[in-house]
């Protein structure tokens, strides 16, 4: 079980003295409490894997969000840093599908769909993000659908 996994890592980080994996870990242990506590059990269940990867997810996004910002404000420091922080928490994502991969399965969706048009974006975003999700970042996804649909 993959929350099994990230608390093993944080005892081994421990262990190791690597206060930088530790913070990570730390803040992804909180991540994934505050989320137990949000669906409202008190924190008492388990969270099943994919909703833990959901967490991970939206962590490495707000990390990349945070990467952009500090470019843009000449912070290349805490890019570095914000860039490491994610090598931490990609361990914990299912390996990412290849850009072939992803236009392969969105051109299946597209045409499973039938005649579609730019003003159809939504309609298939929901249909192919629960196939994807976990498995590519939404923003390639969005790319390659508009791209697509240039066409």
């Amino acid at each position: 079980m993959l929350n099994e996994k990230i608390a093993n890592d944080l005892k081994q980080a421990m262990i190791a003295k690597d206060a930088f994996t530790l913070s990570v870990l730390r803040m992804l242990k909180t991540a994934i409490k505050n989320k137990m506590i949000a669906l409202g059990d008190g924190g008492k269940n388990e969270l099943a894997d994919e909703q833990i990867v959901e967490i991970v997810s939206a962590e490495i996004k707000k990390r990349k969000d945070s990467i952009e910002a500090f470019l843009s404000g000449g912070r290349q420091d805490l890019a570095d840093k914000e860039k490491t922080e994610i090598e931490v928490l990609a361990k914990y994502q299912p390996e990412q599908m290849s850009e072939e991969e992803l236009r392969k399965i969105i051109t299946e969706t597209i045409s499973a769909l039938g005649q579609v048009t730019a003003n159809d974006f939504g309609k298939i975003m929901g249909a192919l993000m629960p196939k994807v999700k976990g498995k590519a970042d939404g923003n390639l996804v969005n790319k390659i659908v508009k791209e697509i649909l240039a066409k």
